[in-house]
């Protein structure tokens, strides 16, 4: 099980400000302190284990972050529209574009992604896949 994801930022009032275009919306509250941003999903009654936090830091050698080839984090919407609003919402926030929210030949019929990178570079995806959507004509 994966505790928590961490990328480094070297701008925090610029990742904070992409970042909280979109993850309040998809219930995780925002802790600040001196040493970043941490994002937490709430607690759920009778939950058996923690969901994975979100954290958003400096680099600890104080080298300038850099967002790792071939790595990518997901969040997953609660619809096709919200997918949507939130990929452009993170635009605004200063997101850059990866790929418009949209289906993808490769994955399942109901799986719609848009692709972001957050100001430091780091890859960024934002998905729904509800059978009770319309789906991918195949």
């Amino acid at each position: 099980m994966i505790a928590y994801v961490t990328v480094g930022a070297d701008d925090i009032a610029r990742a904070k400000r992409f970042y909280s275009a979109f993850l309040p919306a998809l219930d995780y509250g925002l802790e600040e302190g001196p040493e970043g941003l941490s994002y937490a999903l709430p607690e759920q009654p009778g939950q058996s284990a923690a969901l994975p936090d979100f954290y958003v830091k400096p680099t600890f050698d104080g080298r300038p972050a850099s967002a790792g080839n071939g790595a990518m984090i997901a969040f997953e919407a609660r619809s096709q529209k919200q997918v949507r609003d939130l990929h452009s919402a993170a635009l605004v926030a200063g997101g850059f574009d990866e790929g418009q929210p949209g289906f993808r030949d490769s994955y399942g019929p109901h799986f719609y992604v848009g692709y972001l990178r957050d100001p430091q570079g780091n890859k960024i995806a934002l998905f729904s896949n509800d059978p009770d959507e319309p789906g991918r004509e195949g």
